[in-house]
């Protein structure tokens, strides 16, 4: 049942009303996507979609010579050679202050920078069709029509990133995990992984990414939600859709979107 504000849910004899669009509240272990606002010598400030912007200390990262190495100044002084203004971030939400906003940290070699893709905002966890709390929030998937894999990175803010797989990127990983341990794994960390410079990316993979961004926002247009199944159902059956035409449209709005929404509703 939907009124013209959200989605009316009744409990008993209490009825309440989940907005359709709400600013995103952390919660720890979140896995979210942000975009680096402000710069300051011990930190950034990070938009996240939520009512105050998150913190992300210069201490919560990986730094090139190992995670258990001192900051140093002149780490501080060359803080925007890791994040500037502008920056997309992939991050975990560590902490929460009592004032409700959040602290993140990046010590993992699954977040940091993202690079070599699209960026996608829709609503979160506020409520209505979004992005929901799942089992996995990153994934990667074969592309259709001879492209490479992408990488999905559904973050419960709202904040969506789809990108090129870097083929040998987990292989590599793989191997630095048996020559140093898993314990220090993060130590070796390359200042290769703050680089702002993309990849080649041929235009296959290009318009495969750019089907997965339509994808997700024809689910989020039908107020359906944007998880790893839908998402992944929602690419194949836009593949099928594409064969219709001669020139393989991406554009999924409209009686299309409506009909991509019907058949995912109905499995």
């Amino acid at each position: 049942m939907r009124c013209t504000l959200g989605t009316l849910t009744k409990t008993n004899k209490l009825l309440s009303v989940r907005p359709l669009r709400a600013r995103y509240t952390p919660e720890i272990g979140d896995l979210v996507v942000g975009r680096i606002l402000e710069v300051h010598p011990k930190r950034w400030r990070v938009d996240v979609a939520a009512s105050q912007l998150a913190i992300l200390q210069i201490s919560a990262i990986n730094l090139p010579g190992g995670i258990l190495r001192k900051r140093t100044e002149t780490d501080e002084l060359q803080i925007r050679s890791f994040f500037a203004e502008g920056d997309l971030v992939v991050a975990e939400v560590q902490q929460l202050h009592q004032d409700g906003a959040a602290s993140l940290h990046t010590r993992s070699l699954k977040y940091g920078k993202l690079r070599n893709g699209v960026f996608v905002s829709v609503s979160g966890t506020g409520g209505g069709g979004g992005v929901v709390r799942s089992k996995r929030q990153v994934w990667t998937m074969d592309g259709a029509h001879g492209s490479g894999k992408i990488d999905v990175i559904l973050g419960v803010n709202g904040y969506i990133w789809i990108s090129s797989h870097v083929e040998g990127e987990e292989d590599a990983q793989q191997q630095q995990q048996q020559q140093v341990g898993v314990n220090k794994m993060e130590e070796s960390v390359s200042s290769k992984v703050y680089s702002s410079q993309n990849d080649w990316i041929d235009v296959a993979t290009m318009r495969e990414i750019a089907r997965c961004r339509s994808v997700v926002l024809a689910l989020v247009e039908s107020g359906l939600r944007v998880d790893e199944d839908m998402v992944t159902m929602g690419y194949q059956e836009a593949v099928e859709m594409g064969r219709e035409s001669r020139d393989d449209d991406l554009y999924l709005g409209g009686e299309k979107g409506k009909r991509l929404a019907a058949v995912l509703a109905g499995r």
